[in-house]
């Protein structure tokens, strides 16, 4: 089933503003609905199980920088009795308990009640260090909270399946006057992750037990909600299709956007790029005219000329040469021998010879 947009939608796309056209979105949530029933009754899928709908989003241009967006929907996506569990940080006049309890107290005084578990900063890093029990505490829970004091800690607490499985503890003001209606929209709503990785993300907006009203409102809700939040100065304009489907069904396309926002998308770009390199240049002349305000200019220095040898010795006067004094000759100098004149012979003198020992001794009488 192939949906496509109405003239409204294209104009609302055009304006900067993301809308959908509920007629053709309603029509790809009855094709869904349709096929979740068909596969259901025929064993496909367990029985008295909610399959997730998602929302699967490709933009024109792989974004920049990761960002989080946070989706608040009209309708509840989580079951009643579904878990959440909130890490807080450690009291510092109270025990382990004392904490629990203090901040079970200050969420029933707010009128929390869907907070199942409260587990202080101390318990999560004893109980909860080996590897068996992270994975238990993964699995017990559909939705963790931190406190906003402590949520820089935890990456290193809890290790990296809790994002690989897209369940990232969700930062949360408790000292916040407003805290129940914060953590109620928390609940109640869902996340969109945006990466470097791609140009693709989905994100669950609603499940198969859910009426088609409901489903509906909940899609142009979180549909809204992305395309006012991106950061970038296309918004709407970035993204290209919007798919809706389940986890086991193909893709149905409820917003297709033109050619033309993709030329908008790299006329934006390329004017980041030139007011960057302009701001650069801007930077480095007003830099460099301070420079020259402030200090006097430098004289240019000229290398110094040493004089060679031959110039001192032509610089000496002839007095000076005479003045020296005559060498000795080399007959008188000490520890030297004189060489013999060539033509010559010197022999020297024979030295006398010792007699040997045993002729030395007198002869016996």
């Amino acid at each position: 089933m192939r949906v496509g947009l109405t003239r409204e939608a294209s104009m609302a796309a055009t304006e900067g503003r993301l809308e959908l056209d509920r007629a053709q979105v309603k029509k790809a949530v009855l094709a869904l609905q349709a096929y979740l029933k068909r596969a259901s009754s025929s064993g496909d899928v367990l029985l008295n199980e909610n399959q997730h709908i998602f929302l699967q989003l490709t933009l024109w241009k792989i974004p920049g920088q990761q960002q989080t967006i946070r989706i608040p929907l009209p309708h509840c996506i989580r079951k009643e009795t579904g878990e959440v569990c909130l890490f807080t940080r450690d009291e510092p006049s109270l025990t382990s308990e004392q904490t629990e309890r203090f901040y079970k107290k200050l969420l029933s005084e707010r009128g929390v009640q869907k907070v199942t578990e409260v587990i202080p900063f101390k318990v999560l890093k004893t109980e909860y260090k080996p590897y068996e029990a992270k994975l238990r505490l993964l699995g017990n829970f559909d939705i963790f909270l931190a406190d906003s004091r402590i949520r820089r800690l935890l990456p290193s607490q809890i290790g990296k399946h809790f994002y690989e499985r897209k369940k990232a503890p969700l930062s949360v003001d408790l000292q916040n006057k407003h805290l129940g209606p914060v953590l109620e929209r928390l609940i109640q709503g869902t996340t969109l992750t945006l990466g470097k990785k791609g140009s693709c993300c989905m994100t669950q907006v609603a499940h198969s037990g859910m009426t088609t009203d409901e489903i509906l409102e909940n899609i142009i809700a979180a549909s809204e909600t992305i395309s006012s939040k991106l950061k970038t100065k296309a918004k709407g304009k970035l993204i290209k299709i919007i798919h809706l489907k389940s986890q086991s069904s193909v893709a149905l396309p409820i917003y297709n956007s033109t050619l033309s926002h993709l030329a908008m998308v790299e006329d934006l770009q390329s004017t980041q790029k030139k007011g960057k390199k302009r701001r650069k240049v801007d930077e480095t002349q007003e830099k460099s005219g301070a420079a020259s305000e402030d200090e006097e200019p430098i004289p240019q220095l000229l290398p110094i000329q040493t004089p060679s040898k031959k110039a001192k010795l032509e610089q000496v006067s002839p007095k000076i040469k005479t003045e020296k004094k005559a060498a000795k000759p080399v007959s008188l100098q000490k520890g030297k021998r004189r060489k013999p004149r060539p033509g010559k012979v010197v022999h020297k003198a024979a030295k006398p010879r010792k007699a040997p020992a045993h002729k030395l001794k007198p002869k016996s009488s």
